[in-house]
């Protein structure tokens, strides 16, 4: 179990490392937007192998909560860049 956790930990840092590079870097706002929707969905994950390997479910609402922020987010997103393509 200890190599699982090793090895998810490993590629979320990954993930982590890559969307923060283009949130900073861009070079549109809608890299930044994905990105940052990306960073969100690997806490997301991150919460998930955490609440496994602990056996402890507290964290959940949190869990929901980032879930549900990032489908907001991602719905937002698409109805902007719909609204001003057609501007």
């Amino acid at each position: 179990m200890t190599v699982v956790l090793l090895a998810a930990g490993a590629m979320f840092s990954f993930a982590v490392f890559a969307a923060l590079v283009r949130i900073v870097r861009g070079p549109s706002i809608l890299d930044r937007v994905i990105a940052a929707d990306v960073l969100t969905a690997t806490l997301v994950c991150w919460l998930g192998v955490w609440m496994v390997a602990n056996r402890d479910t507290t964290l959940m609402p949190v869990l929901i909560a980032l879930a549900l922020f990032a489908v907001v987010g991602s719905v937002s997103t698409a109805r902007f860049m719909v609204g001003k393509e057609e501007d």
